[in-house]
């Protein structure tokens, strides 16, 4: 984990498509009180990173992020009233890159979208 103690995945299951995941974002983490203070919001960069974590885990793979060919940013994601997020990850693995289209929601609104190009990496 990048940045340790951030969030807490509390479900991943398998899908036909790649992985559900449910995660509890840390509202105390020290990230939020820069970002921005008296007005938590989850960075979008940070969403990112759990995306790649969440698909490294499931594919056994490094990956390093080089082709963000979509990313929309729907909703704001305050860890005070939204800490936990459902996400929904389609993997395909070709050719020493895994595709992902994401969609990341809490309740039922969905906060963030995004398709998006690893290589594999070694180490």
């Amino acid at each position: 984990m990048l940045i340790e103690g951030l969030y807490k995945a509390t479900a991943n299951e398998k899908t036909a498509e790649g992985i559900s995941a449910k995660v509890h974002l840390n509202k105390d983490h020290a990230i939020f009180k820069g970002h921005f203070p008296g007005n938590p919001v989850m960075p979008g960069v940070c969403m990112i990173q759990i995306i790649k974590e969440l698909t490294e885990e499931a594919t056994g793979k490094n990956l390093f992020l080089t082709v963000s060919s979509n990313i929309k940013f729907m909703a704001i994601i305050n860890p005070e009233k939204n800490p936990d997020l459902q996400l929904a990850i389609d993997i395909a693995q070709e050719n020493g890159e895994v595709k992902v289209k994401n969609t990341t929601s809490f309740e039922d609104t969905v906060a963030l979208k995004l398709s998006a190009t690893f290589k594999v990496i070694d180490g």
